[in-house]
Order: C-alpha cells, then structure tokens, then sequence
C-alpha cells in the first residue's frame, strides 16, 4: 500500500485586528479551526480553499499569497496532513447561508482570544499560521504551479507516472 498524505487547504484571514475561525465539532469535541478542509480531486488549491471558506464560514474570499505549507501527522491516527494556508481578505458575506456539516459557527477572535483557547485548537496547525501571518510570511500565488492535465509540455507528460 502506498502512503499519501491528506491535502488540506486553509484560510488565515485577518480584519481589524481579528482572524475568521470556525468553531466545528470534530471527534466528539469542539474545537477552533481556521476555514480549512480538504482538496478534491481535480481541484486547484485556490479553488479549494475559495470553495472552503465559503462552505464553513458564508464569506467570499480573495486569496492575496501563500501563508505556508505545513506537514502534520496526527499523534493519535495514522494520518499526516499537508497543509497549504493562505492569506487574502473576505468581499462579502451571506449571513443567511448554511455553513457545512460539523461547523458550529464562524467567529472573528483577536490573536489574545486565540492563544487563550489553545487547548480548543483542532491542531497545532491553527496557532502555527496566526503567527506566521503575524510574522509577516507571505508567497506570490505564482508560487504554486497546477499542472492540469494537457497543459504541461508532452516531454513532460510522458515521463509523469
């Protein structure tokens, strides 16, 4: 059997002082997350972290850069995500929208409410990009390169497996 990682996508967005985070219910518990899920097949990293946060929090988002991408395997299952996190800004907000399954509410919390929930964090993932937007990390989108099917060179293609 071969190992693969899970792709997830995340959302760090920060308006007046505050991150969008969801509170969801995950494994029995409730528990703070960025906007974040995982990648579907034949989907774009932007595309999936657009699609995301809409379907968690009901706002649209403009992703700006790439945050990071973060490699956690999960102390208490044999799964290891690949995260890739960007940072943009929400245009607008459909508060009558029904947000997925699991997700409790969206809430907008200062990075101070965010350290002191540190136990309700889905992972360490969820404080680790606070601080590096915090910090300053940004990547061009350009950075990130999707290799669609037939738009790579056919040398290209032929040696991909």
């Amino acid at each position: 059997m071969i190992w693969k990682p899970n792709v997830t996508v995340a959302a760090v967005i920060e308006r007046e002082g505050r991150f969008l985070l969801v509170e969801e219910d995950a494994d029995g518990q409730t528990v703070l997350n960025q906007p974040a899920g995982h990648l579907d097949e034949g989907e774009s990293l932007l595309a999936a972290v657009v699609r995301e946060t809409l379907e968690e929090t009901a706002w649209h988002f403009a992703p700006e850069a790439l945050l990071g991408v973060y490699r956690w395997p999960h102390p208490d299952k044999p799964l290891t995500y690949l995260r890739f996190a960007f940072t943009g800004r929400v245009l607008h907000h459909e508060p009558d929208r029904p947000l997925d399954n699991g997700i409790l509410q969206a809430l907008w919390m200062t990075p101070e409410e965010i350290r002191r929930q540190g136990q309700r964090h889905r992972s360490p993932q969820v404080l680790r990009c606070i601080d590096d937007y915090l910090a300053g990390h940004r990547y061009p989108l350009d950075f990130l390169k999707d290799l669609a099917p037939n738009t790579a060179p056919a040398s290209v293609r032929r040696d991909v497996k």
